[in-house]
């Protein structure tokens, strides 16, 4: 096979309350590490639950009404999140408190910190502010906050969010996916024709990208 002789693309649809999405991206993150793999990563948006309102709700209670899992199912769950997390070097800060909220205004800031160079970081630094500190990624004050931390301009980040500056581009990329038969998240698509759904695992991971780049065993 021909060595790899410009970057892999990946293409990640995420949303930042999707624990899997987390999970996937840091295996995929280990493969590419292990590999010495080039590559730039793409985040598209994807939101689970694009009718929830600005109150948002409990997750378990949420888990529940959308899965039907009972109490120690969704426990289960946390714990062996939790645990695979750890092993990835993400903190998962599970409580009965937390709550599940919409990510269109979040989306929308990580449309314009790509345009800045930042989309990764602030990809990540809301996957951390929803699952590692519990907060509030609804509330404009808080995202704003947020891409602060990140490197970007605060003043312009409330005006962007206020205006909805990026609300009709966000939109059409969204529909763009489900029009591509994406209905769950992660979904990552390998150099533009290989979809790999859900989080594989590190191993799976660094079997895709040797099979596309060539990379030694």
């Amino acid at each position: 096979m021909t060595e790899q002789t410009q970057p892999l693309r990946i293409d990640i649809v995420s949303d930042v309350v999707c624990p899997w999405c987390i999970v996937g991206y840091s295996q995929l993150k280990q493969a590419l590490e292990k590999t010495g793999t080039a590559h730039e990563i793409h985040w598209h948006p994807f939101e689970l639950n694009p009718e929830m309102g600005p109150e948002g709700q409990n997750l378990a209670e949420h888990i529940s009404e959308k899965y039907g899992s009972t109490r120690e199912q969704s426990q289960q769950s946390r714990a062996h999140l939790t645990a695979l997390g750890a092993g990835l070097g993400f903190a998962f800060n599970f409580t009965d408190e937390m709550r599940m909220h919409n990510t269109f205004n979040a989306h929308q800031l990580i449309h314009w910190a790509n345009l800045q160079g930042l989309g990764n970081a602030m990809e990540q630094a809301l996957f951390s502010a929803h699952f590692t500190h519990q907060r509030d990624l609804s509330d404009t004050d808080v995202l704003v906050e947020i891409a602060g931390e990140t490197g970007l301009d605060k003043t312009e980040a409330k005006a962007v969010l206020e205006e909805q500056r990026y609300a009709e581009d966000v939109r059409k990329i969204e529909s763009f996916w489900v029009q591509q038969g994406i209905r769950g998240v992660p979904a990552i698509v390998f150099d533009g024709k290989h979809l790999v759904t859900g989080a594989q695992g590190t191993e799976n991971y660094t079997s895709i990208v040797k099979q596309l780049t060539g990379a030694a065993a």
